[in-house]
């Protein structure tokens, strides 16, 4: 990024500030060799370092280049492309003036949080524009990379010896050697039975395998990097630039298992990452408020995305999946009745339930049970989905709202229609009605309206069900959450 100033005593100059890879090859003079020595020594200790360089400007070079940036900007066609050419016949020719180094210390718990979310399935990708061997440093202090982790680099210093094919067939046999046909994706992230890898990739190095074919076709390197990554516990990207991180967002989320993407950021530059992502969410902090202002969610601190997710993230599928069978479930039980009514009354089009009934079904009779429920229903503490984050895997890969579940709340739908519909035909099957309305059985006995008994009965056990129905499958299915094997996990970024 540069930016350029006139000084009080009028002269021009333009400064440059960007990573030491974008810098150097672009200075011309300066203490080139000293600098990149300090940088690469003070990015393995895990800083965040920038260079800075400069160049004078004479009135004439000023003017040339207002000249350049106007005719670039107003461009009808390619104005990106001009634009780009344009900032790199200005940025050139600089003195180097120095570099920085700032200590970005991890947030809170965000080792534990990182942690949590790889045992609880979620796949977990760092995108940053750092250097690597700050990404690195920072990825062990968090987590993300553990001890036993094998690293496997795809950058440009390894591509210069290899080519880019030859690379990628290399880590493919590497990570497929012991997981054979298994790939990372049906195995927790934090597995103790293989070998954990760990992808670190650059910038230039994603821009090759982004690259279109001559023929405009995609490039059929796509699939070999995802095919790789699959296999790795953790991916981290390096020296990304802001668009490239949203086109690692956009490359997860229509891959062949079309998964749920999340992106959490904190800057201006997370933005485009945010705005790609299925669910976006940004941290408010000192990075401004660009990334809260595009996101779905805000937060506060990073920790809180534990919760958010593990905790707030589970009752709300677990309460909407239940909302969404339950609605289905009881119009089945309230029409199918209707629908077989029309065989005993001959087709006449005449209604089985009273107008009233019918109005106040879905706006009185059943609305409140599924409502407290869909507000206030914790199948499980928060202190135990806390403590156990693989409890997130009982709901992943959308568990509650497949067909078999569906097809099973249609079907005892239409079973309670049944028993509802034949139950008070067969017990008013031998009734005289009176002058008065009230209905006389053969022994004389006299009993409720015809049309309160039965539709009393219904609205109970239909009122009642989804409260049964919850606390067998509660009592049922989470005893044996944490011992029921892998679940595939969710991809998130």
């Amino acid at each position: 990024m540069s930016v350029i100033v006139k000084s009080a005593t009028g002269e021009i100059y333009l400064f440059c500030k960007g990573a030491d890879s974008s810098i150097f090859p672009r200075v011309i003079e300066g203490k080139v060799d000293q600098i990149r020595s300090r940088v690469e020594r003070n990015a393995v200790e895990g800083l965040r370092t920038l260079c800075v360089a400069y160049k004078r400007l004479t009135q004439e070079e000023y003017g040339g280049v207002c000249q350049l940036l106007q005719a670039a900007k107003v461009a009808l066609q390619d104005r990106e492309k001009k634009l780009a050419e344009a900032y790199e016949q200005i940025e050139k020719d600089l003195i180097l003036l120095g570099a920085t180094a700032v200590e970005d210390r991890l947030q809170e718990k965000a080792a534990d949080t990182i942690e949590a979310l790889q045992k609880a399935g979620v796949k977990v990708w760092v995108l940053t524009g750092d250097k690597m061997e700050t990404a690195a440093a920072t990825c062990y202090a968090c987590r993300l990379f553990r001890r036993d982790t094998q690293l496997l680099e795809l950058t440009t210093k390894k591509i210069e010896e290899q080519t880019l094919h030859d690379v990628l067939l290399e880590l493919s046999k590497t990570v497929l050697h012991y997981s054979g046909s298994l790939t990372r994706d049906n195995l927790s992230g934090l597995s103790t039975d293989m070998q954990d890898y760990g992808l670190i990739i650059d910038g230039a190095a994603l821009s090759l395998i982004m690259k279109p074919r001559e023929d405009g076709s995609s490039s059929n390197y796509r699939e070999l990097f995802l095919d790789i990554c699959r296999s790795c516990s953790a991916v981290l990207c390096c020296r990304m630039a802001p668009l490239q991180k949203a086109q690692i967002v956009k490359l997860i989320k229509f891959s062949k298992e079309h998964p749920i993407t999340l992106a959490i950021g904190d800057g201006a530059n997370d933005v485009s990452m945010i705005l790609e992502a299925h669910v976006g969410i940004g941290v408010i902090g000192k990075e401004g408020r660009q990334a809260a202002r595009n996101s779905d969610y805000a937060v506060p601190k990073f920790k809180h995305l534990k919760k958010m997710l593990l905790v707030h993230g589970h009752f709300y599928y677990v309460r909407i999946s239940e909302l969404v069978q339950y609605f289905f479930y009881k119009n089945v039980c309230f029409i199918f009745p209707q629908f077989l009514y029309q065989f005993f009354c001959g087709f006449s089009q005449q209604t089985l339930y009273d107008t009233a009934y019918l109005t106040l079904y879905n706006i009185s009779f059943t609305s409140l049970p599924i409502l407290l429920y869909s507000l206030m229903e914790q199948h499980v503490s928060i202190d135990v989905l806390k403590r156990d984050p693989s409890l997130y895997r009982d709901i992943a890969k959308n568990a509650l709202l497949r067909w078999r579940v569906f097809i099973y709340w249609t079907f005892l739908g239409v079973f309670d229609a049944l028993v509802f519909f034949f139950g008070a035909y067969f017990v008013f099957e031998n009734t005289t009605v009176t002058s008065n309305g009230q209905i006389m059985t053969t022994n004389t006995h006299m009993v409720r309206r015809l049309w309160v008994c039965p539709f009393s009965v219904f609205l109970e056990c239909i009122t009642n069900k989804i409260f049964l129905e919850n606390i067998f499958r509660c009592d049922s299915s989470v005893c044996f959450v944490s011992s029921s094997g892998s679940l595939p996990p969710l991809c998130s970024l």
